[in-house]
Order: C-alpha cells, then sequence, then structure tokens
C-alpha cells in the first residue's frame, strides 16, 4: 500500500464531506494529537449558526471515521455524530 504524505495546512484547506450525506461539513479548525503516540485522534470541524452573536460550536470526528482524503475534499462518516465541542 503507497502512503500519501500531507502537510496540516493542506489538509486545513480542504473541504470535508460526510459519505452518508453526501453533504459538506466545513472546514478542518483543529486537531487533537496524540504526542506519545504520534497518531492523530480526532479532527475538530466547527458548525456555524445562523446569529453573529451566537456562540460557535464544534463537532469532533474519530481520526477513524476518516475514510479518504482526496486531492482537495476529505471524505468521512459523521454518521450520527453528536459529540459537539464548546469553542473554545
Amino acid at each position: 500500500m503507497q502512503y500519501s504524505m500531507y502537510s496540516i495546512n493542506n489538509i486545513r484547506m480542504m473541504e470535508v464531506i460526510d459519505i452518508n450525506s453526501g453533504s459538506k461539513m466545513g472546514y478542518i479548525k483543529d486537531m487533537k494529537v496524540d504526542c506519545e503516540k504520534y497518531k492523530i485522534i480526532s479532527v475538530i470541524i466547527p458548525i456555524h449558526k445562523a446569529s453573529w452573536l451566537s456562540k460557535v460550536e464544534a463537532i469532533e470526528i474519530p481520526w477513524e471515521n476518516v475514510k479518504k482524503i482526496g486531492v482537495d475534499v476529505i471524505l468521512v462518516d459523521a454518521g450520527n455524530m453528536d459529540n459537539k465541542l464548546p469553542d473554545a
């Protein structure tokens, strides 16, 4: 199997797409990394509300749910993601 290398900046510029619904989820805002095992644990995508004054929340997608990183998109299995994080 051939592995591709991507920089964090390149990954953050790719749009995240849910493979279940085909919907655009947005762009990666942050990543959780296990520094002892040198592994990405999850990616964090902001969820934008309709109002300027509302609090921005984010959804955390486990790295196991990232199915494919393409040329300009990242395909994820969001399933029934209900693990929202408050924006820090």
